[in-house]
């Protein structure tokens, strides 16, 4: 049931018009109950009476700021201006004569979502078998002495106004918050009420063990991108009771974001079984196998929508004590579109992750419009979220353990991964075959960074974030041929580096022992850094040590054409990242 409060007020006027039968007509062609409390008993007992048609007529016809300067008048003035000037106004004259100043000033506001029993027997006809929408007309203000004035969003009452509240409604201003008499009808009521509406206390949720490591360690050429779909397949082997928790969602990009083994694996939800006539088709290489225990929900193009559902979905576990693991998979330029409601659903306790694929200026071949720029900043900046974005396979898989692994529970946060289609080999990420030296290198990436390359001889550093890991490598390598070393940092969250940074400070509690461990104080090199978004992501990275620095990313709209050339466009090549460290080094 929706209940639509319409009071016909903006923040800063009266609407002019509200389109109530275009809002009926929609509801009602989607298959809704639409019931329409629009006046009280007061109006529409005077809509009985002689001359009442005529009064109906006239407030059904006029505008709605007409209607509303009606409630700044006195008795008086209403009765001059309520008749109008139409044929009927004799009519409407004479019963308002009828009318005492109290009774007329009453009717007048007497609107049915301030009526209880117009809003009583609306909410006694819903019907069950179908959705129903309560269009309630109200006051902005309602019994205040600010009531439906056009200017009255920011108005405070004064003291005086509160006084004369506080006495019309039986109450003082001492106990403001006093209850009903419980020997009274009114006490009587409230306790029934609230009797049936409470509810048993929300059982603790589980702990839902998901592991840090799945053990395995990637091979050949592969993308983060990709990385996504086959770490949700082998935790769903690895630990069956996480992995029956989770639940994707995608606004019609599926198979554009390398989704497509997981829902072959899962299903797709419906609330009922749905025949999958492709099945057969050896073609099909995404089956779109529809059922009520399907994990993954397909949305139309509309990523509030999807971010809406995420906060529902991520708060399942304070409101049913059953933990959900959502994860919401778009195309990253369109994080942006969806900020507002992602923000408001985390606030509110939901927790998720939010997966924003392909990202940047790497998507070269497809133009400035799905190039995100700006998206590594909110990530960096949204509380409650912890924000990765990884540059191989290995530390895509770490990263969404990690966050699954803080959802669903107090305390709990949620995360945003920011993944790449860029193919890369994974033997450049080096991953330690020693079980001692993974998990430390696992740790080292889980608090936002690790040396790829170390050098006592280094004389620069590099750090490199997700898809510009392989020109800071072939960088370096440029470097080592012209009489240079440099130390290569692999950037995999810049927000848990920050705040490990103002820990250090003593403005935040996070853990700082991560700076020590990539850019020790001992070796303060100049530093150079990039990334595939707007290089003041990382330029905080130069304070650790207060080093010389200079700052690489993408400040200009995409362009569409090769990986190479748009690079190059952007000076976040391999060249240019060499060309800055020995800027530096001059």
């Amino acid at each position: 049931v929706w209940i639509i409060d319409l009071n016909r007020q903006s923040l800063d006027r009266v609407v002019p018009t509200v389109g109530v039968p275009r809002m009926q007509g929609m509801f009602e062609a989607a298959g809704w109950q639409v019931i329409t409390v629009k006046y009280g008993r007061l109006l529409e007992g005077l809509f009985e009476r002689s001359g009442g048609e005529s009064l109906c007529r006239r407030i059904d016809d006029m505008t709605n700021p007409e209607y509303q300067r009606l409630l700044r008048c006195s008795a008086q003035e209403l009765r001059d201006r309520l008749p109008g000037t139409g044929p009927e106004a004799q009519q409407i004259g004479t019963l308002l004569a009828t009318l005492t100043d109290d009774e007329l000033l009453a009717a007048i506001r007497n609107l049915g979502g301030h009526d209880h029993v117009a809003l009583d027997a609306a909410l006694s006809s819903i019907d069950d078998t179908r959705p129903t929408v309560i269009l309630a007309y109200t006051v902005k203000g309602f019994g205040l002495a600010t009531e439906g004035h056009p200017q009255n969003h920011s108005s405070l009452l004064t003291v005086e106004q509160m006084q004369e509240l506080a006495e019309r409604s039986g109450m003082t201003l001492d106990a403001p918050w006093q209850h009903f008499d419980p020997a009274g009808e009114p006490g009587r009521l409230c306790a029934a009420v609230a009797s049936q509406l409470q509810r048993d206390p929300v059982p603790v949720a589980p702990d839902v063990h998901v592991p840090e490591d799945l053990g395995r360690t990637p091979q050949g050429m592969a993308n983060t991108q990709a990385a996504l779909g086959r770490a949700l397949l082998d935790l769903n082997r690895a630990a069956p009771e996480a992995g029956s928790r989770i639940v994707t969602l995608s606004p019609d990009v599926s198979s554009s974001t390398n989704l497509g083994g997981w829902i072959n694996k899962v299903g797709v939800w419906a609330s009922g079984e749905r025949d999958d006539w492709f099945a057969d088709d050896g073609e099909t290489l995404l089956h779109w196998r529809e059922h009520p225990h399907g994990q993954h929900m397909e949305l139309g193009i509309a990523e509030v929508n999807l971010v809406s559902a995420l906060g529902e979905f991520g708060a399942t576990w304070s409101r049913w004590g059953q933990p959900l693991l959502p994860i919401g998979v778009m195309y990253d330029p369109f994080v942006e579109r969806a900020l507002e409601p992602w923000t408001f659903g985390m606030y509110a306790g939901g927790q998720s992750l939010m997966v924003g694929t392909p990202s940047g200026v790497t998507l070269s071949g497809e133009g400035g419009a799905h190039q995100s720029i700006t998206t590594p900043s909110i990530g960096l900046e949204k509380p409650g979220c912890i924000t990765y974005e990884p540059a191989f396979v290995i530390d895509t898989e770490w990263a969404v353990l990690a966050i699954l692994g803080q959802m669903g529970r107090p305390g709990g946060q949620s995360g945003y991964l920011r993944l790449s289609t860029r193919p890369i080999d994974q033997k450049l990420a080096a991953v330690p075959a020693d079980p001692v030296a993974r998990e430390r290198r696992r740790r080292h990436s889980m608090a936002g960074a690790y040396l790829l390359r170390r050098s006592d001889a280094a004389n620069v550093t590099i750090a490199a974030m997700g898809a510009m890991v392989p020109e800071a490598l072939a960088a370096a390598d440029r470097l080592d041929e012209l009489g240079h070393t440099a130390d290569v940092l692999v950037v995999t969250s810049p927000g848990l580096l920050f705040r490990a940074l103002q820990a250090r400070r003593g403005l935040d509690e996070a853990p700082d022992w991560i700076l020590e461990s990539v850019l020790p104080t001992h070796k303060p090199t100049p530093l150079v850094t990039v990334l595939d978004g707007h290089p003041h992501t990382l330029a905080f990275l130069a304070t650790v040590n207060g080093v010389k620095a200079a700052h690489l990313g993408v400040t200009r709209f995409g362009q569409a054409g090769d990986l190479a050339s748009v690079y190059r466009y952007h000076g976040i090549d391999a060249e240019a990242v060499a060309s800055a460290a020995l800027d530096l080094l001059e």
